[in-house]
């Protein structure tokens, strides 16, 4: 049995979810505004949390910052908005699925499965290796050629976010608010700039990238 927390402002289909999510067999923790919930995820550890975005208090991307640092588990994101924008924005808030009101019961315990098959994640593996290099992300270093890379902070920065998220897409938003900080979540020539560095010195042709690839208008993946 696994326990939920699911946070959303309507009462009524708050009781549903709680109704449904016990009938399936998970253990129930509610709430109905931002600073509850993340004051319920702090004292109960949910393993996934079912989280609506539009909230009294804080926007649910809001509660995903302050849910991310820490948090390691799934979040479904329940929310009334349709636009690709907001689906993006909670995405790359560190949201792992996304469904949109009005939705259907089943539909959402099949999901819930679904993220809670991928499990928690493994603590992450503090030397990653390649063909071409090796990163030890404990000891911050790149090696070549048994040879240390020198990586300016920035740029060590931005390839560790990269290389604990192998294979997936991490959007550009993400990557400027977690290397730069939450001001330059649009200046996205900055990560232009630094990923044509981070190629220059790891990949074999940096002019066709084997492992820092760019997914236009999106963000980056590392492909080890």
């Amino acid at each position: 049995m696994s326990r939920v927390l699911a946070v959303d402002d309507d009462r009524q289909l708050l009781r549903a979810l709680r109704i449904t999510l016990r009938a399936a067999g998970h253990d129930v923790v509610t709430a109905e505004d931002g600073r509850s919930a993340l004051r319920a995820a702090a004292e109960n550890h949910p393993d996934v949390v079912v989280l609506d975005l539009g909230l009294p208090d804080l926007d649910g991307t809001e509660v995903l910052a302050g849910l991310r640092p820490w948090f390691p588990g799934p979040v479904l994101v329940l929310s009334a908005r349709s636009d690709s924008r907001d689906k993006v924005d909670a995405l790359d808030a560190g949201a792992d699925d996304y469904v949109t009101k009005p939705f259907d019961m089943g539909e959402l315990l099949a999901r819930l499965r679904a993220l809670q098959r991928r499990g928690t994640p493994e603590p992450e593996e503090p030397v990653v290796r390649t063909e071409h290099f090796t990163v030890d992300l404990a000891a911050q270093q790149v090696r070549v050629d048994g040879g240390v890379v020198r990586l300016t902070p920035t740029e060590w920065g931005l390839f560790s976010e990269l290389v604990r998220a192998p294979g997936r897409l991490v959007g550009q938003r993400h990557l400027l608010q977690a290397v730069w900080g939450p001001a330059y979540e649009k200046e996205t020539n900055y990560l232009r700039v630094y990923m044509a560095q981070l190629r220059r010195k790891l990949e074999p042709d940096p002019a066709n990238p084997r492992y820092l690839r760019t997914e236009p208008g999106m963000g980056y993946r590392f492909t080890p």
